[in-house]
């Protein structure tokens, strides 16, 4: 018997990239979470908006949908998270 594995990374090099610059704090700021709408999503996001806002001060949080949970997300979730000062992204099966 002969046992084949497969690497299923991708062959090609990886651009590089600058990550972006990481907030000192998160006092104030603006969070958006993106859902897929799964169901288990809205447990955990409720969650961690409570966390972000006792514990690290985040003053506003806006809630997005996917129209597609398996397609990215929209033009105007993307836009709209333009102005948010970072993204959390989620699913929940």
């Amino acid at each position: 018997m002969t046992v084949r594995f497969l690497n299923p990374s991708h062959e090609a090099e990886a651009l590089a990239f600058t990550p972006a610059p990481r907030p000192a704090s998160l006092a104030g700021a603006t969070v958006g979470f993106i859902s897929n709408g799964k169901e288990g999503t809205k447990g955990f996001f409720t969650h961690l908006e409570a966390l972000l806002r006792e514990h690290l001060g985040v003053a506003e949080v806006h809630w997005r949908t996917k129209g597609n949970y398996s397609a990215p997300a929209e033009g105007e979730i993307l836009d709209q998270a333009a102005h948010w000062d970072f993204a959390i992204t989620g699913l929940g099966d």
